[in-house]
């Protein structure tokens, strides 16, 4: 076993040489066979692992039996063992969303959170082969696409990485016998509630009797030639968007040479500007992208409302898409709406914003990790303000750019950064005791920068809604 889940670590190069593993762990089978072959195979990896267990607080008793045997799983091996427990019942009513959901947010959440602290390689998730063709099943029964069928993929992100998809639920379970691992059953995946559950439970063994007994290994075999398929796929589609398409802050522009292109490719265009100006990679469907090719095919001057706000506009023959966050679509303006925050309330904490969401944490010298070339994280010295604000731009705004010793109107900014008008007012500012310190994705001022001095750091993380995890 342990050989071949080396074998597929190797031919999917998940990791590398000295790679701090974090591994998420439930307690359950899968997790607990992912954790113990991984560290039978640390020495010949080279790598060093940690683990990370949620307690969801839904099943009372049981859930503390788990969050202990993690604990003392980890303990034995000698291995790190980070808890957190969630209030996932209140989490998913306070943001309106299914304890699935807001069960997974609250997990990948804390990975991502010890992915930071821990300076994190990789963090190991224990899909299976069984999961892989229950994803198949679901996404097929759908109406999905080529896309869809590639399922699970090995590797998400260069980060998220799954060793032990190329073992069945069968072979784990014969694994966690023959090494008297003894992991806990959640008896809620015993349980015909949910479509995953009927498909693991009814149609998988029924096709297993009346069709095929290999099925799980056929799915997966569909999966990755369907994987082999779509990465010829993409990177034609990869060249094509970079010839046919215009790629702006505000807005993306899709040439109408690219509407003579045959439908698979074009169409994937479409998905793929859809996706980039939008931040939402599957609530697209194939009506909204066959509503672009009619309007390219009609009169300039004419748009359309997609879904998530993205709105299409016909310019001579030329498709432009963008991001409508007006409140008032006739005149195009958005008043200024103001979020004023004490410092002393801001550590650690998020903060919804028109379309997106700010996050803030404050460091010391001892435990700054360092800066992020990225234009939506900037890091500022805090140590002498009160009081951060965000809004929209008003007139006479002014900042001074990193560098400079001068002040510059806010709106020269957003004219030479050719941002269009419409779209002017819809740019956040963040502001430190009312001097504007950062014009979201633009600048940030020179007042606040990071120095040898600085003794408080505030890192500010902007993510607009709606940017998912597979």
């Amino acid at each position: 076993m342990e050989n071949k889940v080396l074998g597929f670590i190797k031919e999917n190069s998940m990791i590398k040489d000295k790679d701090r593993i974090l591994v998420a762990l439930s307690g359950g089978p899968d997790s607990i066979c992912l954790l113990n072959i991984l560290n039978e195979l640390k020495e010949n990896l080279n790598i060093t692992i940690f683990a990370a267990h949620v307690n969801h607080c839904l099943r009372g008793d049981a859930a503390l039996d788990d969050e202990n045997y993690c604990l003392n799983f980890c303990k034995n091996l000698n291995i790190p063992c980070y808890i957190k427990r969630v209030d996932i019942k209140k989490l998913a009513k306070d943001k309106g969303v299914s304890t699935e959901m807001a069960g997974r947010d609250a997990r990948y959440e804390f990975f991502e959170e010890l992915m930071k602290t821990l300076n994190i390689d990789k963090i190991a998730i224990a899909h299976n082969a069984n999961d892989q063709a229950e994803t198949i099943i679901m996404r097929a029964i759908r109406g999905t696409g080529i896309d869809g069928l590639v399922g699970i993929r090995p590797i998400r992100d260069n980060k998220y990485i799954r060793p032990i998809l190329c073992l069945t639920r069968d072979e784990i379970e014969k694994y966690c016998i023959i090494k008297e691992l003894n992991p806990h059953i959640d008896k809620s995946n015993l349980e015909e509630i949910y479509s995953r559950n009927k498909i693991r439970l009814k149609a998988i063994p029924y096709i297993e009797d009346n069709f095929n007994k290999e099925v799980i290994f056929a799915l997966n075999r569909l999966a990755y030639s369907c994987s082999k398929d779509i990465e010829l796929i993409n990177s034609i589609i990869k060249s094509k968007y970079s010839e046919y398409c215009i790629i702006e802050k505000a807005y993306i522009i899709i040439k109408k040479q690219a509407f003579e292109e045959m439908d698979a490719v074009i169409t994937r265009i479409i998905r793929k500007a859809l996706a980039d100006i939008s931040l939402r990679f599957n609530n697209f469907e194939m009506k909204h992208i066959y509503d672009i090719i009619s309007l390219q095919k009609g009169t300039s001057g004419k748009k359309i409302n997609i879904t998530n706000n993205v709105v299409a506009i016909n310019e001579y023959g030329d498709i432009k898409l963008k991001v409508n966050n007006n409140t008032k679509e006739e005149n195009n303006h958005v008043s200024v709406e103001e979020l004023k925050i004490s410092k002393k309330d801001i550590e650690n904490s998020d903060f919804c914003y028109a379309n997106g969401d700010f996050t803030f944490k404050i460091y010391n010298k001892n435990n700054f990790n360092g800066f992020v070339n990225n234009n939506f994280i900037k890091v500022f010295d805090i140590s002498n303000i009160s009081t951060i604000t965000i809004r929209g731009r008003k007139s006479g705004d002014k900042i001074i750019p990193l560098g400079m010793k001068g002040n510059q109107k806010i709106k020269n900014i957003l004219i030479d950064a050719k941002v269009p008008k419409d779209l002017r007012d819809t740019i956040p500012l963040i502001l430190f005791d009312n001097e504007v310190a950062w014009i979201l994705g633009l600048k940030t001022s020179d007042k606040f920068k990071v120095t040898k001095n600085t003794k408080t750091f505030l890192e500010i993380r902007y993510n607009r809604k709606g940017h998912d995890y597979e």
